[in-house]
């Protein structure tokens, strides 16, 4: 797979002006969370502008109100009537939709950070992306179903781009840009998920409730699941291909049940460079939030006497085959990275619901792409609108596999 795109992750910054006004896409999930426990600690850096949730309307309306939002958002409209009600008396707009999102995402704040989960990130996100401001990417679905154009979208407007997930992070800390040629490969970490040590009957009979227990982090139920399948690490690999200018070669991804190395960039003199902490996802919300300067953020600290051993092992792919399937959609390229994660996204949903059993969600990724393949969905889209209608085919296939497939 070559680069369609030739792209700087982030321009010189401008100097920061406090407070920083802040457009929170997705705040009622985990990273939104997490992002709004860090505003609290710090009110004269940062000021919320705009939240926005899918329907979780009590618990947006609660925010709104405490953290002083100009404008509250939820995406499902049929909850608009509740959100105003909410709201009535605090002076906050209220609205709801999609198209309400995407005016929220093009509000003139300083900072977006873009954290609504899965493909219903993308507009938004991109909407954010061409207004040329700061956009902190924590939907690493933007890159994998649309990376060339969500990345033409941000040099077109000199968009400042920066990774929130933990692993992409440390890459962005520890990656040279002098000596990007020196560089001989990115590795990925990964812990394993919570099935890390299970054999495939036992992963057969897993329920959402075991699949969604991850021993390290604390995550949302869809990026809970593709930790159990290691889907996410491939989700992962794409999004660094597109985030750091490097063929797929350069890219690697190993097991690490501890969760304190994030990732290690490797050098052509023998260095490899890599970040620790504990796993925490306030640590990388914290850095993209003050960058390029650094802020206090509440996370445990590491003690390695205490952790005493770091292990790594290399992932199994006959057991976890969600990751060979994203490193191959990665290499055959076109339209495959945005099926790859539309199938993905209705199988875990379908898992969750108990529709399917655990082992059904790789299958039925395999069965969506090479079904794919055999439709002629090859070419890589060019526009959103390309990505979209990549997206409704690849869902539409996935749910017919689902109906074959049901408990």
């Amino acid at each position: 797979m070559s680069k369609a795109v030739d792209t700087t992750l982030v321009r010189a910054p401008t100097p920061d002006v406090a407070p920083r006004r802040i457009c929170l896409l997705g705040s009622t999930g985990s990273i939104g969370l997490s992002t709004l426990d860090l505003v609290a600690r710090d009110p004269q850096r940062f000021q919320i502008d705009t939240l926005t949730a899918n329907s979780n309307v009590d618990l947006l309306a609660k925010q709104a109100r405490e953290f002083g939002a100009n404008l509250a958002v939820v995406a499902d409209p049929a909850y608009y009537g509740a959100l105003k009600d909410a709201l009535a008396g605090t002076g906050i707009e209220a609205a709801a939709g999609p198209e309400a999102l995407n005016e929220a995402a093009a509000r003139d704040t300083d900072f977006v950070m873009a954290a609504i989960v899965g493909a219903a990130g993308l507009e938004p996100t991109l909407t954010a992306a061409k207004r040329g401001t700061c956009v902190a990417l924590a939907n690493k679905e933007c890159l994998v179903s649309a990376g060339t154009v969500f990345l033409e979208a941000v040099k077109a407007a000199d968009t400042t781009l920066l990774p929130v997930d933990s692993e992409h992070n440390a890459i962005f800390q520890v990656l040279e840009r002098a000596n990007q040629d020196a560089v001989e490969k990115i590795i990925l970490t990964a812990s394993g998920g919570p099935f890390r040590t299970w054999d495939k009957d036992r992963m057969a009979a897993a329920t959402p409730a075991q699949a969604v227990a991850h021993p390290n982090w604390s995550m949302g139920a869809k990026i809970s699941v593709d930790s159990a399948t290691l889907m996410n690490k491939g989700l992962e690999v794409i999004e660094a291909y597109y985030l750091f200018g490097v063929e797929t070669s350069q890219l690697e991804v190993i097991v690490h049940p501890q969760s304190v190395i994030h990732s290690m960039v490797a050098y052509s003199d023998g260095s490899v460079l890599a970040q620790l902490g504990s796993p925490d996802m306030r640590t990388p919300i914290a850095h993209s939030m003050a960058w390029p300067a650094r802020m206090a953020a509440p996370s445990p600290r590491l003690d390695l006497a205490q952790i005493a051993q770091l292990t790594f092992e290399a992932p199994d792919l006959e057991r976890f085959p969600a990751l060979g399937l994203a490193l191959s959609a990665l290499q055959t390229g076109g339209a495959a990275p945005t099926i790859l994660n539309a199938a993905n996204e209705v199988g875990v949903a379908a898992f969750l619901a108990g529709k399917i059993g655990f082992l059904d969600i790789a299958a039925i990724v395999g069965e969506t792409m090479a079904q794919g393949v055999s439709q002629g969905l090859a070419a890589a889209p060019k526009t959103l609108a390309d990505v979209l209608e990549l997206d409704r085919a690849g869902r539409a296939m996935a749910d017919e596999l689902v109906q074959t497939r049901r408990k």
